[in-house]
């Protein structure tokens, strides 16, 4: 199911006063994929983490579906995968997937559990330890896990950030037809501007801390991405224009005498 969120006001400011995200309207389109990009420490994560439900909003207010954004965690209604996969050690790469889906109260299906491992090419792994897998390998794991319950919301945070520049380049290729094919709308975070515009429909550029919207940019590139689409002019406007907006609200926050 497709589902939209709403962000409305939602800030973030830490004990001793540090402002982290600054008070931002945000609606997250059902179905698309956006993603977010901005400096190092600019509060992206922090966003991501706020929409996840694992940071307290200081002020604002979140929906997802219409519904409070617990609503949707009680019904294990979204997954998150972070750049640190946080697999359970003693469990193999299968049961680590299985475990997220008892989790979720969803059934286990060795098919579509098979499946997974195959897309992200962990072929001959499952039932590995993380501790005998490389850090590429036990992040593609992570990001099996998290889209095997096959949720309504899914955030990923540099979820590719670990891996090779071949798997990531594969993985970029392949995980987007999934979540699409079932609808789900899904929020990335990325340092990698040439990845935003690869795989998302929508980029949101924040600025320095604290994050506030620097630009809205509709990627308009057609879906399935082709394979030469690196290539294609309208790829590099895209690259140029989201280089343009972070450089613009890098600037915008430079004393006048640094600009």
């Amino acid at each position: 199911m497709s589902v939209e969120i709403i962000c409305k006001g939602l800030a973030k400011t830490y004990t001793g006063g540090v402002e982290a995200v600054r008070p931002l309207d945000l609606t997250l389109v059902a179905g698309q994929t956006t993603a977010l990009v901005g400096p190092s420490g600019c509060g992206k994560s922090t966003l991501l983490r706020m929409i996840a439900g694992l940071e307290d909003a200081s002020s604002g207010t979140l929906t997802i579906g219409g519904a409070p954004a617990a609503d949707t965690l009680a019904r294990a209604g979204l997954a998150v995968a972070f750049q640190d996969p946080s697999l359970l050690p003693w469990r193999t790469v299968r049961q680590n997937i299985e475990l997220a889906l008892d989790l979720a109260r969803k059934p286990r299906k060795a098919a579509d559990i098979d499946q997974l491992i195959h897309l992200v090419g962990l072929d001959g792994f499952a039932d590995t330890r993380p501790g005998a897998l490389s850090g590429g390998m036990r992040q593609r794991a992570a990001i099996a896990r998290a889209l095997s319950t096959n949720p309504d919301l899914l955030l990923l945070d540099e979820p590719f950030g670990a891996v090779d520049e071949l798997t990531r380049a594969q993985l970029a290729a392949d995980l987007p037809g999934i979540w699409e094919a079932r609808g789900t709308t899904t929020l990335l975070v990325t340092h990698s501007v040439t990845e935003a515009v690869t795989l998302s429909d929508r980029i949101i550029v924040l600025s320095p801390r604290p994050a506030a919207i620097v630009a809205d940019i509709k990627v308009d590139l057609s879906r399935p991405r082709p394979s030469n689409l690196k290539a294609l002019p309208a790829f590099q406007t895209h690259v140029d224009a989201t280089f343009a907006a972070l450089s613009h609200g890098v600037a915008d926050t430079l004393p006048k005498a640094a600009q």
